[in-house]
């Protein structure tokens, strides 16, 4: 079982915002449940730092490709579109 590292109470403010004191950090996700009690996760960005360099190497590609023109033909969505008639 976890332990309460700290509790305080809050209100939501004019523009309905809640205020989280002194967090570690910026984004939450927010899961409200029909009982009325909700949990914050918190959310941890990945910074463009940290993406691998085979994936950085896969997108130069493409970019690249797409430049030069090196492309597949273009897809027909005809087929897929769903016209609603089903006379």
């Amino acid at each position: 079982m976890s332990a309460i590292v700290k509790q305080y109470e809050t209100k939501l403010d004019a523009k309905k915002r809640l205020l989280i004191r002194k967090s570690k950090y910026a984004y939450f996700l927010v899961k409200e449940f029909d009982d009325g009690h909700i949990v914050l996760e918190p959310k941890v960005l990945v910074s463009p730092d940290e993406i691998s360099e085979n994936t950085l190497q896969m997108m130069d590609e493409a970019v690249n490709n797409f430049k030069s023109g090196t492309v597949s033909d273009p897809i027909d969505f005809e087929n897929y579109l769903d016209t609603g008639n089903d006379e």
